[in-house]
């Protein structure tokens, strides 16, 4: 009786198992069949959106023993793109520098259908000529709205019939989560309709810096070259992004792609349709990120904010009372964490808006209204007498006329950095040949001698705090020793 009750109990429990192993069985393929479906409307849903973008550029041929320059914008993708692409293509999407014509492929995404299209400027540079290609094959010629070099973001138009084209839906990239999934559409080497999948690895990244407005979401969706301009969307179909570029040291997918979130594709594009331009608020202010040391030297507890190293003369930021040395901790309620932040957020704000920032000066919180103006168009040495050479490992001397003409500055007193030492405090500090001293530490620098007496009154051990003028932009440096 009781061995009859044991394989009872054991039989039961081996059912029992053999239940749960098979409801968990059941309940992964469940999520796993659902994730699929959900790829599988998405596809359906945005692949009619996406078109094939061919660009071509009338070339005249070079004269024997000449060839034309790389073109620098498209030089700066080729840490992404990698050598062997670039140069396969002559260090641009047109191809090699001599032939009657040049071809660079990409894609682009439906917005309006009107026949408004988004893509990258890099995809359509200056084509003399630029075809799409529909999701039903047909082929219509494409007129270019405006772009954006700022964003490498541009628009372009097509006249079709009715039905030919279908706009995808914008989503809000801004309620994007680290870890969402997202999928990545274009033509790959020119395999037309690609889907490919994966996560949201990172938000607000900035890549090649310098004026560039950069808030690049990071995924590890797979993107080739040929992806460019086509849509990142989410799995309610929403396109959040325009994949831009890779970073690859072969010039193919090694998980890491960029997109330009949509909210900023949004903002750009409806400047380019509307006003034929990119329309962006100005302050005129020059702004950097804050080291530990250089947050230190302001007694100020953090590294987040932007701390403002130059106000231009008759600005709004000037207006505003803003000064130099002012860390900028909130506009308009928002917190401000770094600069990328604050120069989207100025940018996207329309000219003669009203803005509400909040600052720290001198340890004290004070808040202050600028009246934003609209961002300008872009494009903005004497043998030394008296060198000084100290412990920072670096080297001065006085700043002349002749020479401040030279550097394309209007300042007439200073010192300017002729050499550093590399490894030097001066060097780990970020401080550059040419830069101009103006300031130690708060005190104004006229010449060698007023940067002699107020190194020596300085501790690099503390740190000493500069303000150096660098190609007309004011900025802080702070030198301090490691030891």
């Amino acid at each position: 009786m009781k061995l009859a009750s044991f394989f009872s109990t054991t039989i039961l429990s081996i059912s029992l198992i053999a239940s749960i192993v098979s409801a968990e069985d059941d309940t992964g393929r469940a999520t796993a069949t659902s994730l699929s479906t959900a790829f599988e409307s998405v596809a359906k849903q945005i692949t009619p959106s996406v078109v094939n973008i061919s660009a071509i550029k009338r070339v005249r041929v070079a004269r024997r023993g000449k060839q034309s320059s790389p073109d620098p914008f498209f030089e700066q993708f080729r840490e992404f793109f990698g050598d062997d692409f670039m140069d396969r293509f002559g260090g641009s999407p047109f191809g090699g520098p001599e032939g009657p014509a040049q071809q660079g492929l990409g894609t682009g995404v439906i917005f309006d259908e009107r026949g408004y299209i988004l893509t990258n400027n890099h995809v359509i540079g200056d084509a003399d000529e630029v075809t799409v290609r529909l999701h039903n094959e047909k082929s219509l010629k494409a007129e270019v709205v405006g772009s954006d070099p700022r964003t490498d973001l541009a628009v372009i138009r097509v006249k079709a019939g009715n039905g030919d084209l279908v706009a995808a839906k914008l989503g809000n990239s801004d309620e994007l989560k680290i870890g969402e999934w997202v999928v990545a559409c274009g033509n790959p080497f020119g395999l037309d309709n690609t889907i490919t999948a994966g996560i949201v690895s990172a938000k607000g990244r900035s890549i090649m810096g310098g004026g560039q407005f950069e808030d690049f979401i990071q995924t590890d969706a797979a993107i080739n070259p040929g992806n460019s301009g086509g849509p990142l969307v989410n799995l309610k179909g929403e396109v959040v992004g325009i994949n831009t570029a890779i970073f690859s040291r072969s010039g193919g997918y090694m998980g890491i792609g960029f997109a330009i979130p949509i909210n900023m594709a949004k903002n750009v594009s409806d400047s380019l349709v509307t006003q034929g331009k990119v329309v962006r608020g100005w302050l005129g202010i020059g702004i950097q990120n804050l080291s530990e040391d250089l947050a230190q030297s302001f007694n100020y507890p953090d590294t987040e904010g932007a701390l403002v190293g130059h106000v231009e003369a008759g600005s709004p930021a000037d207006k505003a009372g803003i000064k130099q040395g002012d860390i900028v901790v909130r506009m308009d309620g928002q917190k401000i964490k770094n600069v990328n932040q604050l120069r989207n957020s100025v940018a996207s704000t329309s000219p003669g808006s009203k803005l509400k920032l909040e600052i720290v000066r001198d340890g004290r919180k004070e808040s202050m209204t600028a009246k934003v103006g609209e961002l300008p168009a872009q494009g903005k040495e004497e043998m030394q007498e008296e060198p000084a050479e100290n412990d920072l490992g670096i080297v001065v001397e006085n700043l002349t006329s002749d020479l401040s003409k030279r550097l394309g500055s209007r300042r007439r007193k200073g010192v300017v950095v002729t050499s550093i030492e590399p490894g030097s405090a001066a060097d780990k500090s970020g401080l550059q040949p040419r830069d101009i001293i103006v300031k130690i530490d708060g005190a104004e620098i006229e010449n060698v001698s007023d940067f002699n007496s107020a190194v020596e009154s300085a501790s690099v051990r503390k740190g000493i705090r500069m303000v150096v003028e660098s190609q007309g932009m004011d900025r802080f440096v702070i030198l301090k020793s490691s030891e």
